[in-house]
Parts: structure tokens; sequence; C-alpha cells
């Protein structure tokens, strides 16, 4: 049977701030994200299966991502734990305001590694990650392609 990929896309709103950068983005601030979840596999070919015909039921990889990804991102401030922010960070969460503490810089390119490794960890065996677009702002986006990797 041929190999077949299929895309769930995802919104959140998350800030940040990159400690040391020498622009704007020093300052903390935030994006509305756009991420596509592509994945790839073989349609089910058992017929006594609810699930006939697909690849991945889209509800199964929308819980996935939704777990890992949205539900722990959206609405959250990111910061890199080895940054002076981390007094930022506290005196956030002491006013109660949902902080990400992360071991790199939060730039899209480093959020997209990071999605690939939490989302891989849960998909089927059967089911493979083919790629991630993590779209940053309407004409910004860092990609992730498991052919490179």
């Amino acid at each position: 049977m041929a190999k077949i990929r299929i895309t769930k896309q995802f919104s959140f709103e998350t800030g940040h701030a990159l400690y040391g950068y020498d622009g704007k983005c020093r300052n903390v601030h935030g994006h509305s994200y756009k991420l596509s979840v592509t994945v790839i596999g073989e349609p089910i070919t058992d017929t006594e299966n609810v699930k006939y015909g697909m690849v991945i039921d889209f509800g199964d990889l929308k819980k996935i991502v939704k777990s890992e990804i949205v539900d722990q991102f959206d609405h959250a401030t990111v910061f890199n734990q080895n940054t002076p922010h981390l007094e930022l960070a506290k005196e956030l969460q002491d006013r109660g305001h949902h902080v990400i503490l992360v071991d790199y810089q939060p730039t899209s390119e480093n959020m997209v590694i990071d999605f690939a490794e939490k989302i891989n960890k849960h998909l089927p065996d059967h089911i493979k990650l083919h790629s991630l677009k993590l779209q940053e702002t309407e004409t910004s986006f860092a990609e992730w392609y498991a052919s490179d990797n």
C-alpha cells in the first residue's frame, strides 16, 4: 500500500524574549503561532477497524499535539532558563502568569525541534512524524523534517 502524508494545523498565542539578541526581539513580546504537523503512514486496510482507510485519526493526532504543545504553550511566556530572565519569570509566576522555562533560546527554530521531540514520543509505532512547520508571523517560519534529522 502507498505511504500517505496527512497534516493537521494548530494555532496558539505565546510570548517570549530572546536574551542577548541585538534587535527588538530581546524585549518580551508575543506571536500568534501556527503549527502544521505532518505524519506519514499507510492507511489502515482492516475493514473491521473503525478507522479503516485512515493513516491516523485526525482526532488522535489532535489529542497528542494539543496535550504536548498547544495546552502547554498557549498564552504562556517562554524564557531560556539559563538567562537573567529568571528574575522576570519568577515575578510573572508570582503574579499568576503561566511561564515556561526551557533549556534553549526560545526561537522558532529551537521550539520546532522541541515540539518534534515531544510529538514523536507519543505517536503510534506505525506512524512517523514527517515534518513540522512553525509559523511565527505571516512571513516567517521554521520547518523541521525527519529526513534532515
